[in-house]
Parts: structure tokens; sequence; C-alpha cells
């Protein structure tokens, strides 16, 4: 026995600022199950997903692109199914004529934690050779801690006022992801 969902078209939802007026992505989402299409400033479609907790998703998306997240349109369901959620993306991309960057040639800039180990320094990097593990562990910290400052910085640019915690244990490996 399959369910049957109505997949509504893309073009039929209203845009959604990304950020309210406080600041924050609205918590009335949090913990919903849905599909999400994340727009640009000139409202460009930029990527679809979907997720068990639509919030949470948006909040990292956020982190990972905040110069491409400025307007989201999405649709909930409330019985988790992965046939469905994946039905109503498809849907999506194929109704905006081509596949979005994000879900393209950029899917690992929206999907996977950030690494900041590319930007380190020249010095930096010859510092990570005559390391150690534990002193590259340090150097990788060190890194990471510059590029979420820098990631604060551009969020709160923005307007951001939610708090954003990144998992201390991946800045380790030089990676920042939200805890």
């Amino acid at each position: 026995m399959s369910i049957q969902v109505e997949i509504p078209s893309l073009s039929s939802l209203k845009y959604l600022a990304y950020l309210n007026n406080d600041g924050c992505i609205d918590e009335d989402i949090q913990g919903k199950i849905g599909v999400y299409a994340i727009f640009d400033r000139v409202q460009e479609l930029q990527y679809v997903g979907y997720s068990r907790d639509v919030y949470l998703s948006l909040k990292q998306h956020l982190i990972r692109q905040p110069e491409n997240c400025y307007w989201v349109k999405l649709q909930t369901i409330t019985r988790p199914s992965r046939k469905i959620l994946d039905d109503i993306a498809s849907a999506w991309i194929a109704e905006n004529g081509q596949t979005p960057v994000g879900n393209d040639i950029n899917q690992s800039l929206w999907s996977e934690p950030i690494d900041a180990n590319p930007t380190m320094t020249e010095e930096e990097k010859a510092q990570y050779q005559q390391n150690d593990e534990l002193g590259q562990t340090k150097i990788r910290k060190k890194v990471a801690r510059r590029v979420e400052a820098k990631i604060q910085q551009q969020l709160s640019d923005r307007g951001v006022k939610m708090n954003i915690r990144f998992n201390p244990k991946l800045k380790e490996k030089g990676l920042l992801d939200l805890k």
C-alpha cells in the first residue's frame, strides 16, 4: 500500500524570508519533516533539499552558504517518507528547468562540513609538516577557528541573531559543522 501525496508546484508556494525580523530562522518549523527550496537575494533557486528537521537543515545551509540563503519555499509532511520527499524534490528541480548549482557542481558546499584546511597560510603549512600529530591538531583547530570567526562575521553582517555553535570535535580535523 503506497501513500499518494499531492505534490505542490514550486511556483505555487510563497517565498518566505530566510530570516525573520529578529534575525532568526522561524522556530515554528523546528522538528518539521519536509522539502525546502533555497533562493538567493534575487530569488534564483540555489538548492533543493529535504530533512527530518527542516529548521536544523536551514541553519546548517545558512552557515555554509550565507550569501545564497535569502528566501525559502517549503512543504512539510506529517509522516517521514523518503520516497515522498524525494518525489517532491525531484519535481521541483524538474519544474525549475535545470538543476540548481547547489544540487550539482556545488553540492558539497551545501551538504558537507566546511573544510578550513585549504585556508592554511604558507607558514601554517610549513609548521604543520614539522609537527607531530598533536601539533598538527592544534594548527587545524587554529585554522578552523579563524574560518569560524569569518563565518560568524558574515552572519552578523547578514543580521543573524541566532546562537550558532560549531562542533568542537570537528575543529580538530579542520572542519566546521553545527553542533
